[in-house]
């Protein structure tokens, strides 16, 4: 799919990843709606947008309000006229916690932050996209939505269930002019605890729900969001079903399928000392 002179829906745009994507997009000659729940965080997006912010739209909306996001896709209409890409790309993590140790609001806030928001706005904006020649739904799903991350479990639940109802989704619209992909992000160094509201503190994490690690940003063996989102936008363009950024993303999903046990085995033991007893 084309991006020049598109219009494109991201959540998430206020931050890491989703900014990236935001400025990639303008800078490719799409017409961006930016989501996210911080007012500031729109803001700076928009500042950094620079000479391409007559081409931004920012909007402040809580992903997890059903009725809210009932009502969203109308104020692009109202402004832009139509929709052609929804990119779900909003998203927390957990506290790095056992599932026994989770209390019931943590997790029910990460599955609707990761998989009711990104159901809801698919759900809004399908009818919207249908009615275009061509369209795209991009849903940001994890290294952790195909492997059990120990410590990540329930963000790993609901970036599967995200993973099954793109790839559900797809087959679905196989018939119409919408393309729908999914992305597993690998390891990509953003503010993603910071910016989660699941979490305290404002320490850097993964994308993939897994800690930052100097020493592997040192050795270059993580993305920069800059990085990630050219990946994503390569991918959109071949309309690509499965968008894999970064290498071990890649890699653990081939081991995972050829031997489940030992990629799950290997992914503990890293786990394994950032889980508290």
């Amino acid at each position: 799919m084309e991006i020049k002179n598109k219009v494109v829906v991201v959540t998430g745009g206020g931050n890491g990843m989703g900014r990236e994507l935001v400025l990639n997009l303008l800078s490719r000659g799409a017409i961006v709606a930016a989501v996210d729940i911080k007012e500031l965080a729109l803001a700076e997006t928009r500042q950094l947008a620079g000479d391409l912010q007559g081409s931004l739209s920012t909007y402040i909306l809580d992903i997890t309000d059903k009725e809210a996001v009932k009502n969203f896709p109308w104020q692009i209409i109202s402004k832009q006229g139509r929709v052609d890409m929804l990119i779900n790309n909003a998203g927390i993590i957990q506290p790095f916690q056992r599932v026994a140790d989770l209390d019931d609001s943590t997790i029910e806030h990460v599955m609707d932050v990761n998989f009711y928001g990104a159901l809801y706005m698919t759900r809004a904006f399908l009818p919207l996209l249908l009615m275009r020649s061509e369209a795209s739904i991009v849903n940001v799903s994890s290294m952790g939505g195909f492997l059990p991350v120990p410590g990540q479990s329930i963000y790993g639940a609901a970036k599967a269930a995200v993973k099954i109802m793109t790839e559900g989704l797809r087959s679905e619209l196989k018939h119409t002019n919408v393309k729908v992909s999914v992305v597993f992000p690998g390891a990509i160094n953003t503010n993603i605890k910071a910016h989660s509201g699941a979490v305290e503190g404002g320490e850097d994490g993964r994308e993939d729900g897994s800690p930052r690690d100097d020493r592997s940003n040192r050795a270059n063996k993580t993305l920069s969001p800059v990085q990630a989102v050219q990946i994503i936008i390569k991918g959109i363009k071949k309309n690509s079903p499965r968008i894999f950024v970064g290498r071990d993303s890649r890699f653990l999903d081939l081991i995972y399928r050829l031997n489940p046990g030992f990629a799950s085995n290997l992914i503990a033991g890293f786990m394994k000392s950032h889980i508290p007893e």
